[in-house]
């Protein structure tokens, strides 16, 4: 979830002009990002060789 904090720091970098589809679209890579990190810090991963395992099922 995007907290006031992150949200004031990120619509810094947004252009002077921007529609509603490109706000949307970029929050919602910020949430995922942010998701994401947090996964790491909580070592929420997978190894790499896990990876590799996974990825040649999915092509079998």
């Amino acid at each position: 979830m995007l907290t006031k904090e992150v949200l004031k720091k990120h619509i810094e970098s947004f252009p002077e002009e921007f529609s509603i589809d490109q706000l949307v679209e970029r929050l919602i890579i910020i949430e995922k990002i942010n998701n994401a990190n947090k996964q790491s810090e909580g070592g929420e991963v997978i190894s790499e060789t896990d990876l590799n395992k996974a990825v040649e099922q999915w092509f079998k």
